[in-house]
């Protein structure tokens, strides 16, 4: 299979996997009335919409590739500022303790972050900027993933809150890496062939 057709199946599975691990999430937590987890699944659709952003435009030609590719950079960079508010917000406003909705959220993160990275592996020398717009969002999610499962869950639920905002730091700033990266491979070039 060419790594075209291997990339197209690959998105849109992950595209449905993340929209129905989101959606069980936020229908688990309208079921037990919990706010912060419902937050947590809404928070799936950074990740809906880069990979459906990618899946839709893959294919339809260089153009139409480097501008999703941007658009994957700005929802990354969209990411990156969110991060940077909830760690300000933590400083002032320090976030409720529930270590059920901890629990869940980080099981759910490290599935996601695993299962999306390992589906994405394969493509991860890709040049094609949407691929490696893709990838790299995938990673930054695993890392995340296995952050803010092992630091966060033991920082939350301990008294000290900086560790939760040094990771929390650490995503937005890798959110940033990933949009930056992603924005100077995908803007035109002057010097690159007419598509």
């Amino acid at each position: 299979m060419d790594e075209a057709r291997a990339y197209t199946r690959t998105i849109w599975a992950t595209v449905c996997g993340i929209f129905a691990m989101g959606a069980a999430e936020a229908a688990l937590a309208l079921h037990l009335d919990n706010r912060l987890l419902l937050k947590d699944a809404l928070e799936w659709s950074y990740d809906v919409a880069i990979y459906a952003a990618a899946a839709i435009s893959f294919g339809r030609g260089d153009r139409v590739e480097r501008l999703s590719a941007l658009a994957i950079a700005a929802v990354l960079a969209a990411a990156g500022f969110q991060g940077s508010y909830e760690v300000v917000r933590a400083i002032f406003i320090p976030p409720v303790i529930e270590p059920l909705t901890v629990g869940i959220s980080s099981a759910l993160i490290i599935c996601e972050g695993i299962a999306v990275a390992a589906a994405l592996w394969r493509f991860r020398a890709s040049r094609n900027p949407l691929i490696e717009a893709s990838w790299l969002s995938a990673r930054n999610d695993a890392i995340s993933a296995t952050l803010f499962a092992v630091v966060i869950a033991v920082a939350r639920l301990a008294p000290a809150r900086w560790p939760q905002m040094a990771v929390d730091a650490f995503t937005a700033g890798l959110a940033f890496q990933a949009a930056w990266a992603i924005a100077r491979d995908a803007w035109p070039r002057k010097d690159a062939p007419k598509a």
